[in-house]
């Protein structure tokens, strides 16, 4: 038999080779890390379906902001957990409100180091887990909230947020949080929107982790599994009404929308490594069944090979330091 004339396996033959052809890079600039603030708390409080995962405290949250700027890594993501709840998200725009008082202590913290970045949705602050106000028959009112998003984005524009995280699927949430902010001199506030945001199974940790109040589900605003092209007409839509960034989410169960959204605009387009996605790999590991720092590593190479310009994820920190180990 002939030799073979193409030998691909000279690209893969020592560690050194590798790296050097390697088509996919990871850094840690590339990584934001979602945080959790609880208010009245002390000490951080562990996520039990979240292995590593903490509701913080204002002082805890200072040091985790503090590490995260110090590994490196492209910014925070705050969410709040409030003490107090009702059928408004009142505590969304209130200067007193957790969520708002933590991005000031952050911004003050690390707001030179990192893209201090929060949360603009209402369901962390209802009394229903609803990312809305309801209307009188019980469904969400699209354009009632997008009024309370605009008040929630100005209060946390004040505080501090340099990016604005518009993840409730509303309609038109964009260009009327813009405007706002624009109208009372934020015109440099960021918008992160979740365009492609997909109703599912992997939010269940993420609902601990915030204590959602959440009955019944989020379909009528949030995407069909089935639905790729929607994803991207959704995309589309918030880059027209003046989105900085796009976001998919989840990520590893929607690559191929990812890579289609990546080629179909011409902005940063991120993705976030929901709760879901992390909670496997850490039940799997914990059984010994996978490679934690591997399965960790390999599914946040995917999500880059995919299209992502940077990603939300719980990792963030250990993944730096993974990524600067294998230097």
């Amino acid at each position: 038999m002939p030799y073979p004339i193409h030998r691909p396996r000279r690209l893969r033959q020592s560690p050194a080779v590798r790296r050097l052809v390697r088509e996919t890079h990871l850094v840690p600039s590339q990584l934001v890390l979602p945080l959790f603030v609880r208010e009245g708390l002390t000490e951080p409080l562990p996520v039990s379906s979240m292995p590593g995962v903490v509701q913080h405290s204002l002082d805890s949250l200072r040091r985790a902001v503090t590490d995260a700027a110090a590994a490196g890594l492209g910014g925070v993501m705050l969410f709040g957990v409030p003490a107090v709840r009702d059928a408004v998200g009142s505590g969304a725009d209130d200067p007193r409100g957790i969520l708002n008082v933590a991005t000031a202590a952050v911004a003050q913290e690390v707001g030179d180091a990192l893209v201090v970045q929060t949360d603009l949705c209402l369901d962390e602050f209802t009394d229903h887990g609803h990312c809305g106000v309801l209307d009188a028959r019980g469904r969400v009112d699209n354009d009632a909230t997008l009024e309370r998003y605009a008040a929630m984005g100005l209060a946390q524009a004040r505080a501090g947020s340099a990016m604005l995280g518009l993840s409730g699927m509303m309609d038109g949430q964009v260009a009327h949080v813009r405007e706002a902010l624009d109208a009372e001199g934020f015109s440099d506030t960021l918008l992160l929107a979740y365009s492609a945001k997909y109703a599912g199974a992997f939010y269940g940790p993420f609902r601990e982790a915030v204590d959602s109040q959440l009955t019944g589900d989020r379909r009528t605003y949030q995407l069909d599994a089935g639905n790729g092209r929607e994803g991207v007409r959704e995309a589309l839509l918030d880059v027209e009404e003046g989105a900085d960034v796009v976001m998919v989410k989840p990520a590893l169960p929607y690559l191929d929308v990812l890579a289609e959204v990546r080629a179909s605009v011409g902005v940063p387009v991120w993705a976030y490594q929901v709760s879901g996605e992390y909670a496997m790999v850490e039940a799997a590991a914990a059984h010994g069944w996978i490679d934690r720092r591997g399965a960790a590593l390999e599914s946040l190479i995917a999500i880059r090979r995919a299209g992502a310009d940077a990603i939300l994820t719980y990792w963030a920190l250990e993944a730096a330091r993974w990524l600067r180990d294998d230097l």
